[in-house]
């Protein structure tokens, strides 16, 4: 199987330039009302969850992403990102590079499902 990177484009697009500006409201606005985001095996359901999530932990603590790669697997949408900001790093890799899972639903146009894990390699 050949991976080809994609170019961001749409509601994925929209969310990591929101993330990079701190925009609280604009990350919530590329959320489907009952979204699932799961970090650090960790699951919020629905927009409130969400919010306080995105509050606390990606705007609160000034959370960047650089886009590595994006390539485009059966309407998933995997985002490779290397991942900075002012959270606590102890034991954690430098860079911080985690794996996004997004899909997007078909009705809405809003991302329905964003699963953040940091992958490790396979030697």
């Amino acid at each position: 199987m050949s991976k080809q990177t994609i170019a961001l484009d749409g509601v994925v697009a929209e969310l990591f330039a929101a993330i990079n500006a701190f925009d609280t409201d604009a990350i919530m606005g590329t959320f489907a009302d009952d979204a699932l985001v799961n970090d650090v095996q960790r699951e919020f359901w629905g927009k409130g969850d969400i919010r306080r999530w995105v509050e606390r932990e990606i705007v609160g603590d000034k959370v960047t992403v650089e886009v590595a790669d994006a390539i485009q697997h059966d309407g998933l949408t995997i985002v490779e990102g290397v991942y900075d900001g002012e959270y606590d790093k102890t034991g954690l890799p430098d860079p911080l590079v985690l794996t996004n899972y997004i899909t997007v639903a078909e009705d809405t146009g809003k991302i329905a499902n964003l699963i953040i894990i940091h992958n490790r390699s396979v030697q």
